[in-house]
Order: C-alpha cells, then structure tokens, then sequence
C-alpha cells in the first residue's frame, strides 16, 4: 500500500442514493482474488449496453468520469452485501476517495483497507458540492487525511471523521499486518523484558 497523501481533484458526480455493492461490481464478477482489471468492470451494468458498447450518458464514459479522483455519490452508498472487490473496482479505475451523506459500515471497513478514503459530510455540504460541480465540471477539492478535512474552492474546510486506527495506517501505508510488524521492536522490548523479570529459581 501506498501512503495516503494529501491531494486535489475534479468530483464525478453519481447523485444516486441507496447505490449497493452488486451495482459498484455485479456478482458475475467476483471469481477473481486479483484487483487487476477490475476497474474495467465499476458499474459495468450502467456503463455499457447488453451488447458490451459504452452508455455514452454515463458519466464514467464522459471526460469529466475520467478525469477525476473523488466519487461524489448519493446517500447510503456501498450497502447490500460485503464484497471487497467493491472498493477494489473503485480504486482500480482511479478514485481515490468517495463522497457521501453515509456509508454502509461493511463498505467503509472495506475501504479504509483498500487505500480507499470515505468521507462523510452533512447534507448541506453535499448538496454544495453537487451544485458547485453542476455550475463547474472542472472546479477541484482539496483531500487531507491527515488535517480530517476537504477545502473547497471558495476556501471553506470541512472536517469530516474517520476511525484513528485506519487513519494511522493509510497515512503510513500499512495493512493491519504492516502495522503489527510495525511494532516488533516494541514487542522484542517487552519480551526480553519479561524473560528477563521471571524468577527460574526452583519454589
């Protein structure tokens, strides 16, 4: 994993609410175990006709779908069923975050796993942000992890939450297992340590 940074980008706007796991991927998808090509596939039954051609009204096949990092979608998106090739898909064709009013839990732990940043704002900043991209296709926010924060164009900041383990380890760049053997000199201490405090003598 690479180490989540701050960056800015266009939004790609999908203002549809309730968007669920088998409409970011359909099932007919998941018998792969590898992230390879699986961007090709993000929202494949809205992107392309029945026999295989790009839906030119989609905004994924647009310039302004392909020229951004940040998913803005509706409410509740990512519920349904787990699948993490939900955020596998997203990633592999490029976003780098996605927002929204709400998340559905198992699609945001599976996110924050994948290098895939949910942010949550209130309403009234998600309606914004739907209108500014609507007056400016080409208008760009500011991500900062580290700051918890977007800035938009006019300069406001919104903070937004988001759990301080996974923080931790998009910033550094770690999974769960990076993280513990992040902590091996720690563990090596307290072991010698506790080797080093037990009594061998015989009762």
């Amino acid at each position: 994993m690479k180490k989540f940074t701050p960056f800015e980008s266009r939004l790609v706007p999908l203002p549809v609410d309730n968007i669920d796991t088998d409409q970011i991927i359909p099932a007919r998808f998941l018998k792969t175990i590898s992230k390879e090509g699986l961007g090709d596939q993000l929202f494949y039954d809205w992107r392309y006709d029945a026999a295989g051609a790009p839906k030119p009204d989609f905004i994924l096949n647009q310039p302004q779908g392909k020229q951004g990092q940040i998913l803005l979608a509706g409410d509740n998106f990512g519920c349904g069923s787990s699948r993490e090739h939900a955020p596998w898909a997203l990633t592999q064709f490029g976003f780098r975050a996605v927002i929204s009013t709400s998340f559905a839990d198992i699609f945001k732990q599976n996110s924050l796993k994948n290098s895939l940043l949910p942010i949550v704002v209130p309403p009234d900043i998600h309606a914004a942000l739907f209108e500014l991209v609507s007056r400016d296709p080409a208008a760009t926010i500011r991500v900062d992890l580290a700051a918890q924060k977007i800035v938009l164009p006019d300069g406001r900041e919104v903070e937004f939450p988001v759990d301080a383990f996974a923080k931790h380890c998009l910033l550094e760049g770690v999974d769960e297992l990076g993280f513990i053997l992040q902590q091996e000199p720690a563990i090596a201490r307290y072991e010698a340590q506790r080797v080093n405090s037990l009594d061998t003598r015989a009762g």
